[in-house]
């Protein structure tokens, strides 16, 4: 269902500040705290003792605590001390490789020994000072893949966020969809148009006229296991659209990071980064606000579509044309999962060396 020997977003930095954070993804369940040098630890959400979750303890002296009966946990999964007992024959708990850059923290559910921080991809909008983000996290019941569904083909923005980022150009332009290795790109543009509400609002916060027919654009970009970045923008008509200068444009990056919990649900993290004003923090919130709203609506949408699919499994959906990117994208996972299958799998024993008669 979802590939394990690759990196994820766990959470972010403020979600274990000062406990530990329990979160099941790729159906592990993980706890997440700071040992004593600050440093991320993840294992297993399980005590040795009567298993109970370690969650549900705290952090003290960088040592996860069971709040049950105070067992002491290390970062390795190894049981550290336990009032009144010797802990030397206690068995150990999984560990997780775990790594925080760009603002998030990254956990590999699969193969410990496999784990590569080289392959955390670079987020040039998390670290230059030329780009603010704000973002959130849903908790979304439904499979994952629907999700990169959705943002690969953003014609429902006409009918699910019409009164936001939705227009009826959308439905008319055409659709592009190509596959560069393992990514996939689905790519939109809309010229002489004018701008709905949410962009609109960019423009005033950019300082530009909002009243003006604008070149639109969207492009799509999946990356396994499941991260979908999205360029967005507006630019006053005539001035050469997504290449148009900056001070005739609003444009920003939609950040997906899509983290499976189990077969029906995942962690969704959303956001927006932008490159226009990146020192106004309350144009900032003002885009979170907005995109908050959008994200919750399709939540909705999706949520009950998981709930149909579940009532429903004899039924075969159908694949259009707006549906290549969501189509192209799974099959790029369906490599990714056989992968993941041939590193799990034993190693067939060695032929035994033919004797002679």
């Amino acid at each position: 269902m979802y590939p394990k020997n690759t990196w994820y977003v766990a959470c972010t930095p403020d979600e274990i500040d000062g406990k530990p954070l329990g979160r099941q993804i790729c159906g592990e369940k993980i706890v997440f705290y700071r040992g004593a040098d600050g440093k991320v630890a993840a294992v297993e959400d399980f005590c040795p003792h009567r298993g109970a979750p370690l969650s549900l303890g705290f952090v003290r002296d960088g040592k996860l605590v069971c709040g049950y009966h105070g067992l002491e946990m290390g970062c390795d999964g190894k049981v550290v001390s336990m009032p009144g007992q010797r802990v030397r024959g206690f068995p150990c708990i999984g560990s997780y490789a775990v790594e925080e850059r760009h603002g998030f923290i990254w956990v590999w559910p699969g193969d410990r020994a496999l784990a590569d921080p080289a392959q955390i991809p670079y987020l040039e909008w998390a670290e230059s000072p030329e780009w603010a983000y704000g973002g959130g996290l849903y908790h979304i019941n439904c499979e994952y893949r629907l999700m990169i569904d959705n943002l690969m083909d953003l014609t429902h923005e006409t009918y699910v966020h019409a009164s936001s980022i939705g227009q009826k150009e959308i439905d008319e332009a055409p659709v592009t969809t190509r596959v560069n290795g393992e990514e996939v790109i689905t790519s939109r543009y809309m010229e002489n148009i004018m701008a709905p509400p949410f962009w609109r609002a960019a423009l005033r916060g950019n300082g530009l006229a909002d009243d003006v027919p604008v070149d639109r654009w969207q492009i799509c970009r999946f990356t396994p296991p499941s991260h979908v970045m999205i360029e967005v923008g507006v630019a006053h008509a005539g001035n050469g659209g997504y290449d148009a200068p900056a001070h005739l444009k609003a444009s920003s990056i939609v950040v997906d990071f899509i983290t499976p919990e189990s077969a029906t649900s995942h962690w969704y993290f959303w956001g927006m980064a932008r490159n226009f004003k990146p020192e106004d923090q309350a144009l900032t919130a003002s885009i979170r606000e907005g995109q908050g709203k959008i994200f919750s609506e399709d939540r909705e949408m999706l949520e009950l579509q998981q709930a149909n699919i579940l009532r429903h499994p004899e039924r075969k959906l159908l694949a259009l044309n707006i549906d290549a990117g969501g189509v192209q994208s799974r099959r790029v996972l369906d490599q990714w999962l056989a992968k993941d299958a041939a590193a799990a799998a034993p190693a067939a024993p060695a032929a035994a060396a033919e004797q002679p008669a």
